[in-house]
């Protein structure tokens, strides 16, 4: 197991993206923040969290998503749902969709197919704390990218104990 990102490492990516975000959606009225469970979520709360730090006079509308059931790649087993949590509505509104590791883009197709069964959002932009860009199988790129590492297809990048490790196959 090889550490990526190291418990500091972390915490300073997450402030950067938390950053970028910023920067770009100065006005957070029509600006909806989404964490694709788990992992998205972890790194969500995270960024969320910094934003109202550096916005406190403002309400950040975020929730959380579960894609279980609209995989495409979990058919045969029988899963526990995760914690489905969109307390606004999403129609016309810039969703930022957050995430830990973009690796072949499934889980984003997935969480879009959520996302349209909840209303028509004006955009949707990608945020991710890690991409493994070379390794997708759908034409799915971020807008905010933590880090870019590169990996073999069969490793496996995880956060683990506030950190993001490496683990090879």
């Amino acid at each position: 197991m090889q550490v990526l990102l190291s418990s500091n490492q972390l915490s300073e990516t997450v402030h950067q993206l938390a950053a970028q975000l910023s920067s770009r959606h100065t006005d957070l009225d029509d600006v909806v923040f989404v964490g694709i469970q788990q992992g998205g979520v972890v790194v969500g709360n995270d960024i969320v969290t910094s934003i109202q730090q550096n916005n406190s006079s403002k309400k950040i509308q975020y929730g959380q998503l579960d894609i279980t059931f609209y995989r495409d790649d979990i058919r045969n087993e029988i899963l526990t749902p995760d914690t489905m949590n969109l307390p606004f509505a999403i129609e016309n509104k810039t969703v930022v969709l957050i995430d830990d590791v973009l690796f072949t883009g499934r889980t984003i197709k997935a969480a879009l197919d959520v996302l349209l069964d909840y209303g028509r959002p004006a955009k949707v932009e990608l945020c991710v704390l890690i991409d493994r860009k070379e390794h997708r199988q759908f034409p799915i790129q971020a807008d905010y990218v933590g880090v870019t590492v590169q990996t073999n297809k069969t490793d496996k990048v995880k956060l683990v104990n506030k950190e993001v490790v490496l683990i090879t196959r």
